[in-house]
């Protein structure tokens, strides 16, 4: 038969749980608490500087005019298609 490889592995320590503080907080301290991770997550938050944030809004507005042009170009041919269609018939 196959030999088996024996490690010699230390057996796992033994692991602490940690012990849930099993008090229900009341509805303020919920609020309260919710207020204070709000804002430790928004001190997280990268702003924009000022220029980064007129760039990004120039370009969202171009790329919508672009798309209402596209978007009226395929309504008018669509209606150019549908005049014909009617004339013929």
């Amino acid at each position: 038969m196959a030999e088996e490889k024996k490690t010699n592995a230390a057996p796992a320590k033994a692991v602490a749980a940690v012990k849930k503080d099993e008090t229900e907080l009341g509805f303020f301290q919920k609020i309260g608490k919710w207020f204070r991770e709000m804002k430790s997550e928004l001190k997280k938050v990268i702003w924009p500087t000022p220029k980064t944030l007129r760039n990004n809004t120039l370009i969202s507005l171009g790329m919508m005019v672009a798309s209402a042009i596209v978007i009226w170009g395929f309504d008018e041919f669509a209606q150019m298609v549908v005049r014909l269609i009617f004339r013929l018939g």
